[in-house]
């Protein structure tokens, strides 16, 4: 049986708390937590659609009861077809954390293989994610390559 398991409403504290780990561990990242109490809420409410768009797939912390080990989260959008993706459903993967002291245990590997086979029910043909350095060989073993991709943000 699979450690792995798709999050549910009552999973949304800990996965802002490895959600917070991811973003602590970024290039610039911010420490603050001022955003949790407003995401909650809403966190909830998407955990709760087992047919959207959103999908979190967690795996329990052996060692901590009602704790999470590691965590994937991704959603599938619609952007115009395309040859790669005629059907114009894309994945994004948007966060990928690990408990520090869960790691090195396959966890995020486990959570990434349910989290792609969502993707691959949902018809996303191509996914996509930012990769930090250290994630960075996981992915590639996965089947992940870069694009010659010139992204650029704007935060509204």
């Amino acid at each position: 049986m699979s450690l792995v398991r798709r999050a549910g409403p009552g999973d949304a504290p800990e996965v802002l708390r490895l959600r917070q780990i991811m973003i602590d561990a970024l290039p610039g990242g911010d420490a603050t937590t001022h955003w949790h109490a407003p995401a909650l809420p809403v966190l909830r409410e998407r955990l709760a659609e087992p047919d959207g768009d959103f999908a979190a797939f967690v795996v329990d912390h052996p060692g901590r009861p009602g704790a999470l080990a590691a965590l994937v989260v991704g959603t599938v959008d619609y952007r115009i077809g395309k040859a790669s993706s005629p059907l114009g459903r894309s994945g994004y993967v948007f966060s990928v954390a690990t408990d520090p002291d869960a790691r090195r245990r396959g966890y995020a590997r486990a959570c990434m293989a349910q989290l792609l086979d969502w993707f691959r029910e949902r018809g996303a043909g191509q996914v996509l994610l930012t990769a930090s350095a250290e994630a960075e060989p996981l992915y590639a073993a996965l089947g992940f390559v870069h694009k010659p991709d010139p992204t650029m943000t704007l935060t509204l």
